[in-house]
């Protein structure tokens, strides 16, 4: 069963023994040998297919672009063989912790991968990119991976069930910089005493604020996670060398919770594995069907309904307002609580407008769809109509909505909310969702097909037919891949696709 673990502040003149810290706990967790679960193993085989197909769909945008020519500049390491980088032909390698960077980008820059929201918000996907480069460059092989990913989520996302960051103004990736070692440290097989100092040392250096995620959102919303992959890989590597971190990185008193979080009083309650449970954190995760964020996801699926049924809504001259009443979350981080003014700006980045439900919602509403490209095409985001239509979209903060975005029973744990449309002829339309139609809970849950089918889409520009059933036939043995086979588990583009990329030049 699962053990919750109270977690607070120490002064510097009283006892917390090393056994008794977080980040102890967490190499515990990390060491033990529990095996797999089988339909966790299916899950995770389903989570580097969706990876690889955002991937895909990314490759040639200018984060991952520049991302990508950055870690070519960076020569294989001597302690292994190196690690691929989507796109690359296979025999193309770079260090690991510059694979995990590009590679992490091209995974986060669509913000169309998994996801995970509870005290905190998470893309428990992003812990793929670091661990898989480590497996290809020391020689892992597929059981090892599995093991190594399951870690990762398991980890990553017991922090979020727990502790919140982004109260605090603090980025969520302050959570991946310790699941992501943490991985690491099981899929090679590090003694607890290695995995805590990387796990310190994977917190202490991926805190940062959430100012990468307010107001004009730039393209380091997607190497935010990229770079706390990196970081910690090479915590790990110091922690391999005998060198040590900050301790106690949690709850020291000049550490994480007391000056970042809730302060010398702040507690917390983190679930763990119990010794000898399997980690199984995976299967409370969700992906997406819509290249947009999270809590976009439902709201496009009932705009798209309300689209369809109801075209007149479409028309601004016939709607006088629109009110989406729904979670603090969604009201105050994407919604029009945040007063964000950019958030209604036809001339903001992709980033923002992936940060605007009010835009989000108006293109479903109108176009009856989604489109990871289209959707955010600067014409598409000014056109006149959408404009003014857009423009009388806003959020209202919701009580139940609220309450049910925290709630811990999965089968009232919603992220949508209700719609009222006020039209000009003073009817009302109102509707309501609770959860995206791909979500567990949802119309039409994803399966495997699904996974499949999503990469198949978003690869069918950049990858031959034979390069996309390479990598699936891959994939979906990960569990039984030899260490050579993991050394390929990559994409390659078609000639030509990366070459008409921009390849920025940089200081390496």
């Amino acid at each position: 069963m699962t053990v919750s673990h109270p977690v607070r502040t120490y002064r510097s003149d009283e006892s917390l023994p090393r056994e008794e810290q977080l980040a102890w706990k967490i190499a515990q967790v990390a060491v033990d040998p529990v095996a797999v679960d089988d339909e966790v193993a299916d899950m995770v085989i389903n989570r580097v297919i969706d990876n690889a197909a955002v991937a895909a769909a990314s490759l040639t945008r200018g984060p991952v672009s520049a991302a990508r020519a950055q870690a070519l500049d960076h020569f294989v390491s001597r302690g292994g063989d190196g690690s691929t980088v989507f796109g690359c032909v296979l025999g193309t390698r770079t260090s690991p912790e510059w694979a995990a960077w590009a590679n992490g980008v091209a995974v986060r820059e669509l913000d169309y991968h998994d996801t995970f929201l509870a005290a905190e918000y998470s893309h428990p996907g992003d812990n793929i990119p670091p661990i898989l480069a480590v497996a290809q460059h020391v020689g892992s092989d597929g059981a090892a991976l599995v093991r190594g990913i399951a870690t990762g989520y398991e980890i990553q996302m017991d922090l979020v069930r727990a502790i919140s960051l982004h109260k605090h103004k603090i980025d969520h990736v302050a959570h991946l910089g310790p699941s992501a070692a943490a991985g690491i440290g099981t899929m090679l097989g590090l003694d607890a005493e290695t995995i805590f100092q990387a796990v310190s040392q994977g917190l202490h250096t991926t805190t940062a604020t959430r100012q990468s995620r307010k107001g004009e959102i730039s393209t380091w919303k997607a190497h935010a996670p990229a770079f706390a992959g990196k970081m910690a890989i090479e915590a790990v590597d110091r922690a391999m060398r005998g060198q040590t971190s900050p301790a106690p990185i949690y709850e020291g008193e000049d550490g994480v919770i007391a000056w970042l979080l809730d302060g010398p009083d702040g507690r917390y309650e983190v679930p763990l594995p119990a010794p000898g449970e399997a980690k199984r954190a995976i299967l409370d995760s969700y992906t997406k069907e819509h290249s947009a964020e999270y809590q976009a996801q439902a709201w496009i699926d009932l705009a798209r309904r309300l689209g369809t049924e109801r075209p007149e809504l479409r028309d601004p001259a016939n709607v006088e307002s629109v009110v989406l009443h729904t979670s603090h979350h969604t009201h105050v981080v994407i919604g029009s609580g945040s007063n964000d003014p950019q958030k209604y700006s036809p001339d903001a980045s992709r980033e923002t407008l992936d940060h605007s439900i009010p835009y989000i919602f108006t293109v479903a509403l109108q176009d009856g769809g989604w489109h990871h490209v289209d959707s955010y095409a600067p014409e598409r985001a000014a056109r006149p109509d959408t404009v003014a239509l857009w423009r009388k979209v806003t959020t209202a903060l919701d009580e139940e909505w609220t309450r049910r975005y925290h709630s811990e029973d999965p089968d009232e744990k919603a992220f949508g909310g209700r719609v009222e449309i006020t039209l000009t002829d003073g009817s009302t339309v109102t509707a309501e969702i609770a959860v995206a139609d791909a979500h567990p809970l949802g119309a039409r849950p994803f399966a495997r097909a699904n996974y499949v089918e999503k990469f198949r889409l978003l690869a069918a520009d950049v990858l031959s037919p034979d390069e996309i059933e390479r990598f699936l036939g891959l994939a979906e043995r990960l569990p039984e891949l030899s260490a050579a086979e993991v050394a390929e588990l990559s994409i390659v583009a078609n000639p030509g696709v990366l070459d008409a990329a921009p390849s920025p030049r940089g200081l390496f």
